[in-house]
């Protein structure tokens, strides 16, 4: 017995259909058979009595009632074999019959009275006098164009239905021998589908306990082996996520403690006293940049949590974007100068470009760029800020930088949240799954291209806004409205 579950529901199901299949196929092939033998025996007496009632016309003879041996030479004439012949008046009363042991009652069955109106008739029922099932066929037998008299021919089914209750239990057989195969492959397919699924719950239920090294073994196909890939590639993910989250407590309890440790150690010293102004105004000044890395820290943290929770507000509006870049260009200029970076703008463009957005967000979004290139590039090297129109309604700003450049393997990961490809740099590793966001919620797109030892492009292509001054506020509100939405 299968228990209770997809299992049978699959069994059942086969059964059902082939079941209902096999049955209307038995149906359609008794009624066939029947048919075919009860037309084949009709056939074969209408058409004698066709010819009895043609040759009948040699017989014909004016007062023939008063001739006892007129309709005995009929009987002997009109004889068919293994059949019962009457021979009627119009009223159904019997004249003659080859069965001695007849009923002289009147017969007014539907073939009788069918003939008696002219056409030929059948009949199929029980025989009053034996109880046995019986076909009888009657035709009209015509003096001078009236009917006159009626043969009829009547013979026994019982055999025949015999046959047909054989042939019936012999198919009937054959289904359910066909019903039963169907079934022992219906559970054979009901186990195979059944099996990889109590598999794949059975490791669903210990991904679920938090033992998430458990994988889905064992090769399946189609739908079957998707969701096993996608069950083992989520146990994966949920591992590296889980690594890097443990990286980035990890990473962040050291970003936090680093500017707390200088805070409270110069209190405390100031707090002390006994320093002249000048060490007083070194401690201050540490104590407000580590306050204002602190700040950031938290910012940064917040802006992500937002992002992820879908509650970023953009404040739309037409941003001059080689303003923009020449500003963040002037608030990275003294980190630069003390690696002896060369930061170097290359605007394309003959005019000023305006961009579509949020001035304060995109100006996070490439001083992030910027500073991450100016991290992890060499002393001596260079910067380029390039802006590049790419179509009438797109622009495409690149960050290039001849710094260490990012290997292959981490430049698919390196903008995933909380991934850091050098964790002794310091920072969250949310920045740039920030920037990626926040240029996707300007309709923008990021690219990053990379060789180690060779350095890195950051390509960001921002919409445009149309030439057409009066649709330039309407544009704003548009985008405003998507972002409130």
């Amino acid at each position: 017995m299968i228990k209770k579950g997809i299992g049978r529901q699959i069994v059942m199901h086969y059964f059902i259909v082939v079941f209902v299949t096999l049955f209307m196929v038995e149906l359609i092939f008794s009624l066939a058979i029947r048919m075919y033998y009860y037309d084949t025996i009709y056939n074969h007496m209408s058409n004698h009595t066709t010819w009895a009632s043609d040759y009948f016309q040699k017989f014909v003879k004016l007062n023939a009632d008063n001739d006892p041996h007129y309709f005995t030479e009929m009987l002997d004439a009109f004889e068919l074999k293994d059949t019962e012949l009457l021979i009627l008046n119009r009223k159904g009363n019997v004249k003659a019959s080859s069965n001695p042991f007849q009923d002289e009652k009147a017969i007014q069955t539907s073939d009788v009275l069918q003939a008696a109106s002219g056409s030929v008739g059948k009949w199929i029922g029980r025989q009053p006098s034996t109880g046995e099932m019986v076909m009888a066929v009657s035709s009209p037998l015509q003096v001078r164009g009236e009917n006159a008299y009626i043969v009829r021919y009547v013979t026994s089914l019982e055999a025949v239905n015999s046959k047909m209750m054989n042939l019936t239990l012999l198919s009937s057989a054959v289904c359910v021998a066909v019903l039963a195969l169907v079934t022992l492959f219906s559970i054979g397919l009901a186990n195979s589908i059944v099996k990889p699924i109590n598999n794949i719950r059975a490791v669903s239920a210990q991904l679920a306990k938090g033992k998430f090294d458990t994988r889905i073994e064992g090769e399946y196909r189609y739908e079957l082996g998707e969701l096993a890939s996608t069950l083992n590639y989520m146990a994966q993910e949920i591992v590296r996520s889980n690594q890097i989250k443990d990286d980035f407590i990890s990473s962040i309890s050291h970003e936090l403690r680093t500017p707390l440790t200088g805070i409270k150690g110069w209190s405390e010293t100031l707090t002390s006293g006994g320093f002249d102004p000048d060490e007083t105004k070194i401690g201050m000044n540490i104590i407000s940049k580590e306050t204002d890395r602190l700040i950031g820290l938290v910012e940064e943290m917040l802006d992500f949590s937002k992002l992820q929770q879908n509650e970023m507000k953009l404040v739309i509006g037409r941003v001059k974007l080689q303003e923009l870049l020449k500003e963040i260009m002037l608030n990275v200029w003294a980190k630069a100068e003390k690696k002896q970076i060369q930061i170097k703008l290359d605007d394309q463009m003959d005019k000023p470009i305006t961009v579509i957005g949020d001035a304060n967000r995109l100006k996070q979004v490439f001083l992030n760029l910027v500073d991450n290139a100016i991290k992890f590039s060499h002393e001596n090297s260079w910067i380029h800020l390039v802006i590049n129109p790419i179509s009438a309604e797109q622009v495409q700003i690149e960050v290039v930088d001849s710094g260490i450049g990012i290997s292959e393997e981490n430049l698919s990961r390196v903008r995933d949240r909380f991934f850091q490809v050098n964790h002794q740099g310091g920072g969250t590793g949310l920045g740039l799954a920030i920037s990626q966001q926040l240029v996707e919620l300007h309709h923008g797109k990021m690219d990053i291209r990379s060789e180690l030892g060779a350095g890195t492009t950051v390509s960001v292509t921002l919409p445009m806004p149309i030439h057409d001054p009066e649709n330039r506020d309407e544009e704003v509100e548009q985008m405003n409205s998507e972002d409130q939405n």
